[in-house]
């Protein structure tokens, strides 16, 4: 295992998820610095699995810097549509120009659900998942997986978190991602049992890994 310095990459220009690694980073005196700010391009994510789409990206950044990179990818896989939209859940959000809308892509997944048949709250379960990536310049890798379970919701609920956040409502709870404040949604310190967030949980097991943490 490469020893870790406080100097590393997100390997992201994705502002809601570099709002949540600095979050997560904060307390563990990392000097974190995005992709964007080295005028890095977006690695073309060629992978049919989150792994290998969070490999392309972190080392892509470690190679072109020589610092390590932290990457993740994530998605929303439910059940009814049999794993969708997975690790196409950003392409489904593609507009004209290269951006994203989260509107439409939530929408095409409930009406994706509405076509299957998917109405009663049990039909409609799945789960975020995100794996983290830790790349080297040299190509090693580590990779951190976490997942947190629940359900669509309709109509969406809360302008909070991004992406799909407000029509998933995780188990066991009654806001959705999109009701709920960063630190309601992924929240974790040294000590506690687990993390909320699939984000949060794979950050989790990468600082008991690699930072010695409880």
């Amino acid at each position: 295992m490469q020893p870790l310095d406080k100097k590393i990459i997100v390997a992201s220009h994705n502002e809601g998820k570099l709002r949540e690694f600095a979050d997560l980073m904060a307390p563990f005196g990392f000097e974190a610095r995005s992709a964007r700010e080295f005028g890095l391009p977006e690695p073309e994510e060629t992978g049919t699995t989150f792994e290998e789409n969070a490999y392309i990206k972190a080392f892509a950044a470690a190679k072109a810097t020589g610092l390590p990179a932290l990457s993740d990818d994530s998605g929303l896989c439910i059940d009814a549509l049999n794993g969708d939209p997975g690790v196409y859940t950003a392409n489904w959000a593609e507009i004209e120009g290269g951006k994203r809308d989260f509107v439409m892509a939530m929408e095409k997944a409930e009406a994706a659900l509405q076509e299957a048949g998917a109405i009663e709250p049990q039909q409609r379960s799945g789960r975020f998942v995100a794996v983290i990536c830790l790349a080297f310049a040299n190509g090693e890798a580590e990779y951190y997986r976490g997942e947190v379970e629940g359900r669509m919701v309709w109509p969406p609920r809360g302008e909070l978190g991004f992406g799909y956040d407000p029509a998933f409502l995780p188990d066991g709870h009654a806001l959705t991602f999109g009701e709920m404040t960063a630190q309601q949604k992924h929240g974790w310190k040294p000590g506690d049992a687990e993390a909320l967030s699939h984000r949060a949980r794979a950050f989790q097991k990468f600082a008991r890994a690699r930072l010695g943490v409880a």
